[in-house]
């Protein structure tokens, strides 16, 4: 059982416990991160066995090598960043899933009215297939910023781009994404 001393301590705090061999400080960092990464992976790849394998071997790399990370604060945009790096390597091994399952959560508006979650489950249907359309590299940008939140420089350096040229693959997924998207207005 963890105790409210342990939920308080910063990424910055387990890694560096994590790195002098503590591996219940890591199991936090794992907890904490494996949600957000298996998302990530799961939109990128459309295939939850794809998605699980990237995110365990994501992890098992980084607890490998937390000796070579620079500075611990860092932990967490390098998970994202050797997370959507894998993702893409996944996609140019082989062609995308065209049938995706989704992790769908159930929209609050939709308890009790059928109608609205089939159209919700519709849309995200769409979306889905929407993103399918996308470069890998699109995908991935525009997913680590409207799913993920990340900043144009962290995506940069998930992508080993620059800010500029996320931007623009930003601003491509969305107009594309709108295009396909409009009926759904």
């Amino acid at each position: 059982m963890t105790t409210s001393t342990e939920i308080a301590l910063d990424d910055a705090t387990l890694v560096a416990r994590a790195r002098d061999g503590d591996t219940n400080a890591y199991e936090q960092l794992v907890r904490r991160y494996q949600g957000p990464m298996y998302r990530l992976a799961m939109r990128m790849l459309a295939s939850t066995g794809d998605a699980e394998d990237v995110v365990q071997e994501v992890f098992l790399t980084a607890w490998r090598r937390l000796g070579q990370l620079q500075e611990d604060a860092a932990f967490v945009g390098w998970l994202y960043r050797t997370t959507t790096n894998r993702c893409l390597n996944v996609i140019r091994g082989r062609k995308p899933v065209a049938d995706v399952e989704l992790d769908e959560h159930a929209s609050t508006g939709s308890a009790g009215r059928p109608e609205r979650a089939a159209e919700t489950s519709a849309q995200l249907a769409a979306l889905t297939d929407a993103l399918a359309l996308l470069t890998p590299e699109q995908r991935a940008c525009w997913l680590l910023r409207e799913v993920h939140g990340r900043s144009y420089n962290e995506i940069a350096q998930a992508l080993n781009t620059t800010a500029t040229a996320a931007r623009g693959r930003i601003a491509r997924a969305r107009a594309q994404l709108a295009e396909v998207m409009a009926p759904w207005k």
